[in-house]
């Protein structure tokens, strides 16, 4: 007997406001032969607003793997697998990805069915550059790997998007003003799309100082937008070096030319004057040499 093909299909929930679920997710959790969900409980309640009955399993971080047979013998008989977390873009921050990286090598499709995203309302709102950004999920619990992350981050261009837990927000604010300087800017975003949605927008420093009087800064879900790094110049190449030194060379010495290069340029004076030495000695000492060449 010859599998089917079956599909999973990764469908985005509400992270907060019901109005935000597509007409089309609803037909998909309707269709489903079964719903793979983060926490049964969560997704039973929103099945019933939506007034839908499907079969479930719970799919989590802690039994995703020993799931993952079962759901494809499931998909070889041709059935569609729904595959939702609690909030949001599954396999974002989420689980998923095992179970549709096993499907897909076992030859089942996958689609997505888009919505929701808390990384994206967050970026569309924080008044931050969106042309190019970069998600880090959650930084590490613990101070000292967080306080390493922040400073291994700090040079990224990029806009970051990171998710946070509400009473670590102000320490990982903290970390990032120490890694990045307090003038960075970013936002706060704290429960998106819900009723007490806020969104707390200024420099590191400032922010700080609203989580000290802002008894709700440290409540609720929460995603955190930082700026990327300012562009930092490209130093001149060698070729330029070389050219700055042909130059100075003819009216100073090798030592001081090296040096008026290296203040220009931010190269070390030591390289610059390698650099020199190996395109040849100090023209002006040359010229003061005595001729012992052999008369012909």
């Amino acid at each position: 007997m010859v599998a089917a093909h079956g599909r999973i299909d990764v469908i985005a929930t509400p992270i907060g406001n019901l109005g935000d679920l597509s007409s089309r997710a609803r037909d998909a959790l309707a269709n489903a032969d079964l719903v793979a969900a983060e926490d049964t409980r969560h997704t039973g309640t929103l099945l019933r607003a939506l007034g839908l009955s499907r079969p479930m399993v719970s799919l989590h971080e802690h039994n995703e793997r020993s799931r993952i047979d079962e759901l494809l013998l499931r998909l070889a008989q041709g059935q569609t697998i729904a595959l939702v977390s609690d909030a949001g873009t599954p396999l974002v921050s989420d689980p998923g990805y095992a179970l549709v990286a096993a499907a897909l090598a076992a030859g089942h499709a996958v689609q997505a069915i888009p919505g929701p995203s808390a990384v994206l309302a967050a970026l569309a709102a924080s008044g931050l550059p969106t042309d190019r950004f970069c998600f880090e999920g959650f930084l590490p619990p613990k101070a000292a790997a967080r306080l390493e992350r922040c400073q291994a981050l700090a040079s990224e261009s990029r806009t970051l998007v990171f998710f946070e837990a509400p009473h670590r927000i102000v320490a990982t604010l903290a970390d990032l003003a120490s890694a990045c300087g307090g003038e960075r800017r970013a936002a706060v975003a704290r429960e998106i799309t819900k009723a007490h949605e806020t969104i707390y927008r200024g420099t590191l420093t400032a922010l700080l100082a609203i989580a000290a009087q802002d008894g709700n800064f440290e409540r609720g879900e929460i995603t955190l937008v930082l700026e990327g790094a300012p562009a930092v110049a490209a130093a001149p190449d060698a070729a330029f070096v070389r050219r700055a030194l042909t130059v100075l060379r003819a009216e100073l010495p090798t030592s001081r030319a090296a040096a008026v290069v290296a203040q220009l340029t931010g190269w070390r004076k030591a390289d610059v004057y390698a650099l020199a030495l190996t395109d040849g000695g100090d023209p002006q000492q040359q010229a003061a040499l005595p001729d012992t060449s052999v008369p012909q």
